[in-house]
C-alpha cells in the first residue's frame, strides 16, 4: 500500500496533508525517514510513525455525525484554550482520532462528519466528487433576490478564487431577516461567508444541515451519533467506494 494512502486509511489526516507530512520528513517507516508518498508499506508488518507516534489502520473504520454548536473550534486543540469538537466526544472515540470532513468555523454551527476512513474524507471534500452541502443561512434585511442570483450564476471572490454556481431558495422573509437555503458542491474555505461578504450580505446565522445523503435531523447541539448501516452504504456509494 502507498504510504500516503496508509496514513489516510489510518485516519491520521487526509491524503493531501499526508503528502505534505512525508515531503517534510515527518514520517518514518521502520524508523527510517521516508520522503516519497508512493513508498510501499506492508500494513501487517511495517511500523509507520508520524512525529514519533505509531499509527495503525483501524480494522473497521467508523463515521459519525456531530451537531457543532457555535463558539466551538473544528480542531484537535486550540492555543487559546477554546472548546474544540474533540471536547464534545467521549474518550473512547477521541482516542481513535476521527478526522473532520471539512470544517465549520467558530461562529458556524450544524452538521459535521468525522471519520477514521481517510479515503472517505478525501472523496467527500474533493470538488471532483461534487458532494452537495446544504446550509440554512439567516441574512439581515430583505429584498435580496438579485444578490442571490449572483450566487446562482457563479462568482469570483475578492481573493481571486472562482466559485461554482450555488442553488438558493428563500425559506422565510420578514422585515428584519431572510432565511435562505444555500446548496454548494465546491466547499472552499469559508465559502458562504466570503460569498456573502462580497455581495454585501450580513450573516446572522449559518447552519449546515446536510452533507450528501446525511442529514442533521433532530440531533441536539453538542451531541453526536454514529451513522447507521443504511447511511454508511449510501454515503460510500455516493463517492464510488465500497462500504467497510
Amino acid at each position: 500500500m502507498r504510504l500516503n494512502k496508509y496514513i489516510s486509511q489510518a485516519g491520521f489526516t487526509s491524503r493531501r496533508k499526508a503528502d505534505q507530512l512525508i515531503f517534510n520528513g515527518q514520517v518514518k517507516v521502520n524508523r527510517q525517514i521516508i520522503t516519497k508518498p508512493y513508498f510501499q508499506v506492508n500494513p501487517e508488518q511495517d511500523i509507520v510513525e508520524i512525529q514519533n507516534h505509531i499509527i495503525k489502520i483501524n480494522p473497521k473504520p467508523f463515521t459519525l455525525v456531530l451537531n457543532k454548536p457555535i463558539h466551538v473550534i473544528t480542531s484537535l486543540s486550540d492555543p487559546q484554550n477554546r472548546t474544540t469538537i474533540y471536547d464534545l466526544l467521549p474518550p473512547k472515540i477521541k482516542q481513535q482520532r476521527p478526522i473532520p470532513i471539512g470544517r465549520l468555523d467558530y461562529f458556524s454551527e450544524g452538521l459535521l462528519l468525522l471519520t477514521t476512513d481517510g479515503e472517505l474524507c478525501y472523496r467527500l471534500t474533493h470538488p471532483k466528487y461534487k458532494v452537495e452541502k446544504i446550509y440554512l443561512v439567516r441574512l439581515r434585511g430583505k429584498s435580496i433576490k438579485e444578490k442571490l442570483k449572483k450566487m446562482e450564476q457563479g462568482m469570483t471572490l475578492l481573493e481571486g478564487e472562482y466559485v461554482f454556481p450555488a442553488r438558493t431558495k428563500i425559506i422565510k422573509e420578514n422585515k428584519s431577516f431572510t432565511l435562505v437555503e444555500i446548496i454548494i458542491k465546491q466547499g472552499l474555505n469559508r465559502q458562504i461567508r466570503r460569498m456573502c461578504r462580497d455581495l454585501d450580505l450580513t450573516i446572522l446565522q449559518l447552519k449546515r444541515v446536510q452533507i450528501g445523503p446525511i442529514k442533521l435531523k433532530n440531533l441536539k447541539p453538542g451531541k453526536h451519533r454514529l451513522l447507521n448501516k443504511n447511511e454508511i452504504n449510501t454515503l460510500y456509494s455516493n463517492v464510488g467506494l465500497n462500504p467497510p
